[in-house]
């Protein structure tokens, strides 16, 4: 026979009971799975949550809540695909975006060639937390493939890595534009 529980004990793991089942709900939404008693707590896919938690993946932060629920949603379809797909580089400010054009033109001879990879910060998709760059490659190829499903396009021909929520899921992605320099 067990020993009788403090009432403090029991409301404190009760407590801490249903602290993880609340998780584990945020955590089905967020992936479109079953919860613990078999609903799916789902947005649809042409509407982001009010507040997309970033949780173990910082890299998310400051992004567009769009962008950001329909890549949490290809990366769980990727995961079950076996494939590690992450955010390299998400939300960037206006100084670190500057930064890096100063390093491309540095690296590159002029401003011109600089602007085939990196655009100013008045022009970046990155500043306006509505790029991201993703990674590995072998995940990146799955995306190439599968992100129209998740309204998730690749953007440049020379730069695979760099993502944006472009059509609704479901939709056909645009062709490539050969590099940075054609926006604008």
């Amino acid at each position: 026979m067990s020993t009788p529980q403090h009432p403090a004990e029991t409301h404190r793991r009760l407590l801490v009971l249903v602290v993880v089942a609340a998780v584990v709900v945020v955590i089905a939404a967020v992936l479109g799975r079953p919860g613990p008693l078999g609903a799916v707590a789902q947005e649809p896919l042409d509407r982001a949550p009010a507040a997309v938690p970033t949780g173990e993946q910082p890299e998310l932060a400051g992004l567009d809540p769009v962008l950001t629920a329909r890549f949490l949603r290809a990366q769980a379809a990727a995961a079950e695909d076996g494939y590690p797909l992450r955010v390299t580089s998400g939300a960037r400010t206006a100084q670190e975006q500057q930064r890096l054009l100063d390093e491309a033109v540095e690296e590159h001879g002029s401003p011109e060639a600089a602007r085939r990879w990196v655009l100013p910060p008045e022009q970046s998709a990155h500043v306006q937390g509505t790029a991201i760059d993703v990674g590995p490659a072998e995940s990146r190829s799955w995306l190439a493939q599968h992100g129209g499903e998740f309204g998730l396009c690749l953007v440049y021909e020379n730069e695979p890595w760099h993502v944006e929520a472009l059509v609704e899921p479901g939709g056909t992605c645009p062709a490539l534009v050969p590099d940075a320099s054609a926006v604008g």
